[in-house]
């Protein structure tokens, strides 16, 4: 799956985004509506979320030091993962306890046509903007549904911006539908209890984010299709004739390391071990461009070592000196 790091849909959300807060400030301050003002600052917090997506693309881009050799692509998994703290407590958090002040305390809606036609105007900016991540969201996911997109996507950009729009367009109808029935019921606490609803919603998609990106941060290896392309480059039958086994693991959403124990023949000389390992790094670049940083380490194969299975010692993970509480 590709990386694409989506900046069209990420521009059209924070314009629309920042023209659906100033109009939903301007409501709030006429007709008094704490589900306009939990949308607002939802609005809010969505645009300096589009920011940090934008900073953290930018701040990837930075060439390798040596105190950080393998780059700096992460930084958008990191920018990814703030994103979700902001949205769970700037957006969710407020949201819920506006709504319980609301509930608390109601007041009558003032001006009741100010809300009613803002959230109509950030209906539609939302759905301009939601259609365009869709868009370019639909050239890259292929046969995935959308939720295995989101959840298979290395690039967190487009995600991240899908489900803020698809949140900002519930949470309207959900703010619509407390002020209508606060406006057909002559009581304000279903005002609060539509800001209480955006405030779950806010929080539930929060999480989702965090637990996605937090994947990312952690590591992930590239995806099934991307391990049988380089496993089909790696093998070519003469001088290298199987793969022992393999790790790859995702540096940034677009580099891609790949470290391999790879069998060659028992009779083949060091010059003709250094060619053949050069020939599959060049295979492997060829059919996954992604995999920038490539280790192959050479050796032969032997069927009773395959037969025993892994050392689970020389495994990442597996048990060590520090980790290893046995009983000996």
């Amino acid at each position: 799956m590709s990386a694409s790091g989506g900046t069209k849909a990420i521009v059209a959300a924070l314009g629309a985004n920042l023209a659906i807060a100033a109009s939903k400030f301007v409501a709030f301050v006429f007709s008094g509506s704490s589900s306009m003002l939990a949308e607002a600052v939802h609005s809010l917090a969505d645009s300096g979320n589009q920011i940090l997506l934008l900073l953290g693309g930018r701040k990837s881009k930075r060439a390798a030091t040596p105190q950080h050799p393998f780059g700096y692509g992460r930084e958008r998994f990191i920018y990814a993962f703030l994103v979700s703290i902001v949205l769970f407590s700037i957006g969710g958090m407020f949201a819920l306890y506006e709504g319980y002040e609301k509930v608390k305390h109601p007041h009558d809606l003032d001006s009741w046509y100010w809300p009613v036609g803002v959230l109509i105007f950030a209906i539609i900016a939302e759905g301009f903007s939601f259609r365009t991540a869709i868009k370019e969201a639909s050239e890259l996911r292929g046969t995935f549904s959308w939720a295995q997109f989101i959840r298979r996507a290395k690039a967190p950009e487009l995600p991240v911006v899908l489900l803020e729009d698809f949140g900002a367009l519930i949470g309207l109808l959900l703010a619509l539908g407390g002020v209508g029935l606060a406006l057909l019921t002559g009581s304000g606490v279903w005002d609060g209890v539509g800001t209480l609803c955006i405030g779950v919603l806010l929080i539930s998609i929060a999480l989702v984010l965090a637990v996605e990106t937090k994947s990312l941060l952690l590591g992930e290896a590239a995806g099934a299709e991307e391990v049988g392309r380089i496993e089909r480059a790696l093998v070519d039958g003469d001088t290298v004739t199987r793969i022992i086994h393999m790790r790859t693991l995702h540096l940034g959403p677009e580099e891609l390391l790949v470290a391999a124990k790879i069998a060659v023949r028992h009779d083949d000389t060091a010059a003709e071990v250094a060619a053949a390992i050069n020939a599959a790094e060049e295979r492997i670049r060829s059919s996954v461009p992604i995999a920038r940083v490539i280790y192959l380490e050479p050796d032969i194969y032997s069927a009773e070592e395959a037969a025993a299975g892994p050392d689970p010692a020389a495994t990442p993970g597996g048990p060590g000196p520090a980790n290893d509480h046995s009983d000996h």
